[in-house]
């Protein structure tokens, strides 16, 4: 029945002038060659679109008979394949190559994986044979190609083993290779004729979406840990078509330094050159060292630290696994070619010199991955190495009044008293870390944020790192010398720190105990059945589960702390009265 319509509708149109077909003769011949070649008649229909008489017919109305064939062709066990790769190629080379490259990106768009990789091997290659006969008018639909293109690779899951990706286990390699073979015609068409802009803005837009996905988001293995890496090919050849097309690599990383750039036809230079992108580039750069014979030898390392601030913000800023670990490799990498002590305190007024150490305080108190969390307080201390001591003294002053968070603000404190200790050794003398210029950052570190009322516990790392920084400095810095004029500050840190802090401790201790007491009288009262256990809510979930026992317990350990606060303060106290005596 399908195939008698198919006749007739193709006898019919015979007569008829190209611009003559109905639309009732496009739907019956539409209807009919797909139910034919779904009926394994294939080869009478290739009969019918080999036969002279029906060029103009087929021209006109064959690119309707593709998804019927394209799906034949990624079966490749069906019996009618041969007949139908036959029909499919007469299809390129006649159709009208418009309505081609409609056709078979109707057929790219797949939503399994497996049918997605399937499809973009397969249709790649002929959506480039149809692309190619448009001549000069190509570049729109080159552009509409690519993006369609990385919309089907980002369905496809990303490797993470070194085995997957030399499996490649979910065909993501073996696309992204199909993905190089596409563009190279329109890339050398694009370097070699001076009209192509269009062309090379196309290519330049499915450059950086490749730079965010998939290479931000994959794992590069170097040589010696993967010999034949795919993804790491693909991201050379990313690399190398940038610079083809008329892109230098050292403007595209060190765009952040550089004036903006005004392109004719687009709106907004972030449209053309995604932050998230540029800093992927400067990741292939700078880490796994990708082109850096693009690189002028002539860049100094601080100014490469300058422009990569801005990309290790972007990544910094998300909460992605793979960005957060690409943010703290490209910030490593950029800080491990200075030497210690070169960075001057006017790189503090750089904007992206505050944004990075605030980003590097979230991923070590919020990341959920441990991994990440030592990493960063790895690179966070590398950081302060890399500063000279006015740029150190800043940073912590900086730090202390934004971080909010005692552990890092116990570890800056650290850190402090390591800088004061290195500046009290003969011939280590310097103005910022004694003197004068030393008591603002004590008055910053000797204070309790909310006076007595201060929580205690939640600020138990700042706190005790306060106070052995003060008994260090009690001790080591005698009243007679007063080198970092903690003597002359004392009267203040007496006020704003030792005082509140004994009356905190005292008023903690109590309600501590008072809490013991109460339970321990509850557990006598209550039965057996009833004292098994208790509900705890932090904030608005309740933790169940915890038992009475626990809850002593965790009160106890609380008591522990404030005895440990409270034996170092009299310490302090104790020095204090032996070394100023009335």
């Amino acid at each position: 029945m399908a195939l008698e319509q198919l006749s007739d509708v193709v006898q019919r149109c015979q007569t008829v002038s190209d611009d003559g077909y109905s639309s009732e003769d496009h739907d019956v011949f539409t209807i009919a060659g797909r139910s034919c070649i779904e009926a394994g008649d294939s080869a009478q229909v290739l009969s019918i679109v080999l036969d002279e008489k029906n060029q103009d017919i087929v021209q006109s109305m064959g690119w309707n008979l593709l998804p019927p064939l394209v799906r034949v062709l990624l079966n490749k066990e069906d019996q009618q394949l041969p007949q139908c790769v036959a029909i499919f190629n007469h299809l390129l080379e006649t159709c009208r190559p418009k309505e081609l490259v409609i056709g078979l990106l109707e057929q790219l768009e797949q939503d399994d994986p497996e049918a997605v990789a399937g499809s973009l091997q397969l249709l790649l290659q002929p959506l480039q044979t149809v692309l190619l006969r448009l001549g000069n008018r190509k570049a729109p639909s080159v552009g509409i190609t690519l993006s369609s293109a990385l919309e089907q690779l980002e369905k496809l899951p990303l490797p993470v083993t070194k085995e997957q990706e030399e499996d490649d286990v979910f065909s993501l390699c073996r696309c992204c290779g199909r993905l190089t073979e596409f563009i190279q015609p329109f890339v050398e068409e694009a370097t070699n004729s001076r009209k192509e802009d269009e062309l090379r803005t196309e290519l330049l837009k499915f450059c950086m979406k490749t730079l965010s996905h998939p290479l931000l988001m994959v794992t590069l293995r170097d040589a010696d840990t993967l010999p034949t890496s795919p993804l790491r090919t693909f991201a050379v050849q990313i690399l190398k078509t940038l610079r083809s097309i008329g892109e230098p690599l050292p403007s595209l990383v060190q765009q952040p330094l550089l004036r903006r750039k005004h392109v004719p036809g687009f709106l907004e230079e972030e449209v053309r050159y995604p932050k998230e992108s540029l800093a992927s580039l400067a990741h292939l750069v700078f880490v796994h060292h990708l082109a850096a014979d693009a690189f002028p030898t002539v860049y100094s390392p601080v100014f490469c630290l300058r422009g990569n601030m801005e990309h290790v913000t972007v990544l910094l800023s998300s909460t992605e696994e793979s960005k957060l670990g690409k943010g703290l490799e490209l910030y490593e990498k950029s800080l491990v070619r200075l030497t210690d002590s070169s960075l001057c305190a006017e790189l503090l007024e750089i904007r992206s010199f505050h944004t990075v150490p605030q980003s590097m305080v979230k991923v070590m108190t919020l990341c959920p991955h441990l991994h990440l969390r030592n990493k960063a307080l790895k690179v966070f201390q590398l950081s302060i190495d890399k500063f000279d001591t006015e740029a150190k003294y800043r940073f912590f002053l900086f730090l202390l009044k934004t971080s909010a968070h005692s552990g890092v603000e116990g570890y800056i404190i650290k850190s402090i008293k390591e800088q004061i200790h290195a500046a009290l050794q003969p011939g280590g003398s310097n103005i910022w870390f004694e003197g004068i210029h030393l008591l603002p950052l004590l008055r910053k570190v000797f204070t309790l944020p909310e006076g007595p009322e201060t929580d205690l516990l939640q600020n138990l790392d700042r706190i005790m790192d306060s106070l052995n920084l003060l008994l260090y400095l009690i001790i080591r810095d005698k009243v007679t010398e007063n080198q970092t004029g903690i003597w002359t500050e004392l009267c203040k840190i007496e006020d704003s720190f030792l005082k509140p802090l004994r009356v905190g401790l005292d008023m903690s201790r109590a309600h501590y105990e008072r809490e013991i007491l109460n339970m321990k009288e509850n557990k006598k009262n209550k039965t057996q059945e009833t004292q098994a256990e208790v509900c705890v809510t932090v904030g608005d979930e309740t933790l169940p589960h915890v038992t009475e026992e626990s809850q002593i317990q965790a009160l106890n350990s609380a008591l522990y702390s404030f005895d440990l606060m409270k034996s170092v303060l009299l310490r302090i106290v104790e020095l204090i009265q032996v070394s100023t005596p009335a």
